[in-house]
């Protein structure tokens, strides 16, 4: 314990207050602890060595007493977040890992051996170990505002490994488990909130927040008496067991082909656990047994210290964007305009009025596409009021500040203007060009543009101080990441504003410099156009598509392409080969996909995918195939190569804003960091470029 307490030197200690109350009804005292960290709900309750030694405590002090019940909860709006992961980096050996489990398990089984009832009263966010503490309990209520319940373990490279995959399934059953430990966190980290948590079974009562530990103990009292006896359903351990086992199986290679070690460990926990009784402690020893040695093994993997790398990217440097300007010099946006009503341009309008609540207007070349793009956001928001996610007033409202209008005039109020016309220079300067003679010198010019020039995009403007680039990703409600691009002369209070309304957006921004195809795009293109010059020299589709799993990208190469469009793949590709056609090249094959207007590679006969006739007949092969592991790397060395050049040009402040863009605009995997703890830790950013990207130790053992 001393040794662990040394290695989690910077622990913020989450104490555990015990409580001995009167309750009206049980027979006795009712032992309640409180875990409380001492800071308020932007920084959750978390468990370190130090942490888990006061809860400890507090269960002794707590069944000293000789109570009725013991229950716990949490501070206001938190219950607990789970480990404290900010000592895993310290730890050096394997057994460590081992003890730290070990640990874990020690105290939070005290709950459930218990011959005392043990209730959580689970009155905020529970994540990990926090949702573990309350499946140690016999009882757990929740309040029915808590906005986040799961374990998402897996997605940082752990699995939960202080119960949650023996108790978890053996309450809930095998197939919501697998939900909870596998499809969730592999889904971006989705959790559920306090009613869905009931509708499964993992809590037992759901109560309103404002009365919620009176609630809690009166329904406890009502328990003690027999009054209430909780549901406990029968677990099927046979085809049930075995349809949720192949289902994870199933998701975890469609998620990670087999690249990411945690959710493996994870699946053989979870078949472990259809033999785990857990009503038995000797049972019960031998499956946290295994958890022990699983998180010994990955918190000793490079891929748990490069998903915990991409972790603290994804909720530390996206809220700090590196490069962004003073937020006090940004203006503010009272109204905003969108030049297109296409379906890119109608998710925007979407976005813009359910985030910012202001006057959303859409202009296009005809009235049929304006109504068209303003019925898809009225559509939108209907389809939100009856999933019960706006009441009919909030939907009435904002359906009212969405309207189009054919004259660019009506833009004469707005702020904030960005344009999602079709990706030509010459198209996008013109639009510009008529914006400017009906808006305020100050009101910012935003473009979608994917791969041009913001400073040409201006150059003919009387202001082209207020053009930035404003780059979305589709579909723009899911994918989080927004490219802010700086033109040559875009000024600090036109950047503060971008990154301003990024942030009110809910969007993550990261700062570009104005070079051809910015981060992502210029670096799938450089990836995808390895993989299509294999085909074009004769690889087979199959291997080149299926050859570049590791690097950790969540669809093969020609699913993405047929996700972007061959036709939107080519112009970016043509665009990146006029700015640097040393290493981006044409592919004939492409060229002749688009010419034959065909949506991709792959088709689909007896619900198996192979490649469309059509298109191995229309494509031309020569006679140097590669196998896949030549396409895997030369597929390594390109973007090692690439993201080199990006860094000397100054595209992005550092390595970390490439892996943040990767993560957060195209879903790469966090068991590989983004790309570039992958590329060192494949030897491949010293083969390339004679250095690491990262120091040793970032993102790696």
């Amino acid at each position: 314990m001393s040794e662990l307490s040394s290695l989690f030197a910077d622990e913020v200690v989450t104490n555990a207050y015990t409580k001995i109350l009167r309750v009206p009804g049980i027979d006795g005292p009712v032992a309640l602890i409180t875990l409380d960290n001492g800071f308020d709900h932007t920084k959750p309750n978390s468990f370190g060595p130090a942490g888990l030694a006061a809860f400890d405590a507090a269960l002794d002090e707590a069944f000293a007493a000789e109570p009725a019940a013991v229950a716990v909860t949490g501070k206001p709006f938190i219950f607990a977040a789970g480990a404290d992961l900010k000592g895993v980096p310290a730890i050096t050996t394997r057994e460590q890992g081992v003890e730290l489990g070990r640990l874990g398990h020690r105290v939070f089984r005290r709950l459930r051996e218990s011959a005392v009832p043990t209730f959580a009263f689970v009155n905020g966010l529970a994540l990990g170990g926090g949702l573990e503490v309350g499946l140690h309990c016999h009882y757990r209520t929740y309040a029915d505002n808590v906005p986040a319940l799961g374990l998402p373990e897996t997605m940082l490279g752990l699995v939960p490994g202080w119960g949650g995959t023996q108790l978890l399934p053996n309450l809930i059953g095998p197939d919501a488990a697998v939900t909870l430990i596998l499809q969730n966190p592999l889904d971006n980290g989705k959790v559920i909130r306090a009613q869905q948590a009931e509708q499964i079974g993992l809590a037992d009562a759901v109560f309103g927040s404002a009365d919620f530990l009176e609630q809690s103990l009166a329904w406890a009292a009502k328990v003690l008496t027999g009054q209430i006896t909780p549901a406990r359903p029968a677990i099927d351990r046979g085809t049930g067991w075995d349809s949720a086992l192949d289902r994870a199986r199933a998701l975890v290679a469609a998620k990670t082909r087999g690249f990411a070690p945690a959710p493996a460990r994870a699946i053989e926990l979870l078949e472990l656990a259809r033999n785990t009784d857990i009503g038995d402690p000797q049972s019960l020893s031998a499956g946290f047994a295994a958890e022990d040695e699983a998180l010994a093994d990955l918190l000793m993997s490079d891929e748990l210290r490069a998903g915990l790398y991409a972790f603290d990217l994804v909720n530390k440097r996206a809220k700090r964007p590196a490069g962004a300007p003073d937020k006090s010099l940004a203006r503010k946006v009272t109204g905003v305009g969108i030049v297109g009503a296409g379906l890119m341009a109608s998710q925007l309008a979407l976005l813009f009025v359910r985030q910012l609540k202001v006057p959303v207007i859409l202009t296009d070349i005809d009235q049929e596409r304006i109504d068209k793009g303003v019925g898809y956001v009225h559509t939108e928001i209907d389809k939100l009021q009856g999933k019960g996610r706006l009441s009919p007033d909030a939907a009435n409202r904002l359906k009212a500040l969405v309207s189009g209008s054919l004259d660019k005039a009506a833009f004469a109020d707005t702020d904030f203007v960005i344009e999602a016309v079709f990706e030509n220079m010459d198209v996008k300067k013109q639009v510009f060009a008529d914006l400017e003679q009906h808006l305020s010198p100050e009101t910012i010019l935003a473009t979608n543009t994917s791969s041009l020039s913001i400073t040409e995009m201006a150059a003919d403007l009387k202001h082209p101080e207020r053009v930035v680039g404003f780059h979305f990703f589709n579909p723009v409600a899911v994918l989080p990441l927004l490219e802010i691009i700086k033109g040559a002369q875009t000024d600090d209070a036109t950047l503060a504003t971008a990154f301003a309304t990024a942030k009110a957006l809910k969007k993550s921004a990261v700062l570009c410099a104005d070079k051809p195809g910015f981060v992502f795009n210029r670096l799938v293109t450089r990836t995808l156009g390895e993989v299509m010059t294999a085909v074009d020299e004769g690889t087979p589709f199959e291997v080149a598509d299926n050859a570049v799993g590791a690097l950790g990208m969540p669809m093969s190469p020609f699913t993405l392409l047929a996700l972007v469009g061959p036709a939107v793949a080519l112009h970016t590709g043509e665009t990146l080969q006029a700015a640097y056609p040393e290493r981006f090249v044409s592919s004939p094959g492409l060229e002749a996909l688009v010419e034959a207007r065909k949506p991709g590679v792959w088709t689909y006969v007896d619900g198996k995918q192979v490649v469309d006739p059509d298109v191995a007949a229309l494509w031309p092969q020569g006679d140097r195939p590669s196998t896949a592991e030549e396409v895997l790397e030369r597929t390594r060395r390109a973007f090692a190569e690439e993201i080199r050049i990006m860094l000397e040009e100054g595209v992005v402040a550092a390595p970390e804003d490439i892996d943040l863009c990767l993560i957060l605009g195209g879903g790469f995997g966090f068991w590989n960091g983004g790309i570039t703890p992958y590329l060192d830790r494949t030897g491949t950013s010293e083969a390339v470029n004679g250095a690491r990207f990262l120091a040793p130790g970032v993102a790696s053992v």
